[in-house]
């Protein structure tokens, strides 16, 4: 598919702005990733989106959900041999602190967007999303990043450093569009380092394991995307409604779900090629607030 728009959070504005600040607290990270940036390009679909989404967003069962599709990932790249790349470049002690923390922020963040992915694209199917429980009856969990969250930075989609253009190139091509992912661009502030990975990851996706690892990752995410508490109402038929061009929509949700378990595969191999780093986000804590908030906020 062609480049896709993208919406950054400093161009946002009036309901997407609103969405992004809510997506930053309610996925408990630093940022919008590429991913949500790209919906952002259908406004009043993004909009939408998110008041059918937030509900199970928010709750408990959604992060235990993500939790268990990043573990699924982990698991299936520790039976893998051992990347390398961590030993592979020299970086100081702070350069690698910091490579940490972006592998951190999106070991968190990649499975919630898979999951979302996922709902989304089987509401715009017509197939069931959610167990239609009682409005307010999940747990919520507390909004916001941790405190000791990496910022989410990245390098331009088009850089200048003609390695690096050459490296994105390869990556899109390989996972496939729309966009380069935002791990990548973050990664990309140590080019070493991410040409050191990438040259390990991209045979390996290739190979059969890899293949089937990230086909029982996209199942297991819909059939998680299913069993979420809360059902959701969307429809393509309800976007065209609305002057969005359903089908790009349905292009752009459809070439995210397809290459988000390979990311997670991915990345879940950096993780573990890397020492120290938190193999689980912080938990989330559990939302204490009156039940008649609660009641107010699902209205």
């Amino acid at each position: 598919m062609a480049r896709a728009k993208q919406v950054s959070e400093r161009d946002a504005d009036g309901d997407v702005e609103r969405v992004y600040h809510e997506l930053r607290q309610v996925l408990r990270v630093t940022g919008v990733d590429v991913s949500l940036r790209l919906w952002a390009a259908f406004p009043r679909f993004f909009a939408s989106m998110w008041e059918a989404m937030e509900p199970n967003v928010e709750t408990r069962a959604f992060e235990e959900a993500a939790d268990r599709l990043r573990d699924e990932a982990l698991d299936a790249a520790a039976e893998w041999e051992e990347l390398g790349a961590w030993d592979a470049v020299t970086l100081g002690p702070s350069q690698r602190f910091h490579v940490r923390g972006v592998l951190e922020l999106y070991g968190a963040l990649q499975p919630k967007v898979l999951l979302l992915a996922s709902a989304v694209r089987l509401a715009l199917v017509a197939e069931p999303v959610g167990r239609n429980a009682v409005p307010g009856a999940a747990e919520r969990v507390e909004r916001g990043a941790p405190a000791r969250m990496a910022a989410m930075e990245w390098v331009s989609e088009r850089p200048d450093d003609a390695l690096l253009r050459s490296l994105f190139a390869d990556i899109v091509k390989t996972v496939g569009q729309p966009g380069v992912p935002g791990e990548y661009r973050a990664l990309a502030l140590w080019p070493e380092y991410l040409e050191a990975a990438w040259s390990r990851l991209k045979p390996r996706m290739a190979e059969d394991d890899f293949v089937h690892a990230a086909e029982a990752l996209g199942r297991s995410a819909r059939r998680e995307a299913r069993a979420l508490p809360y059902g959701v109402t969307l429809s393509r038929e309800w976007v065209a409604s609305q002057g969005e061009a359903a089908a790009a929509v349905f292009r752009v949700t459809d070439a995210l779900e397809r290459r988000l378990p390979m990311l997670l595969l991915n990345l879940a191999q950096l993780t573990l090629d890397a020492p120290e780093v938190e193999r689980r986000p912080v938990p989330a804590a559990s939302r204490l607030v009156p039940d008649w908030v609660a009641a107010g906020e699902l209205r």
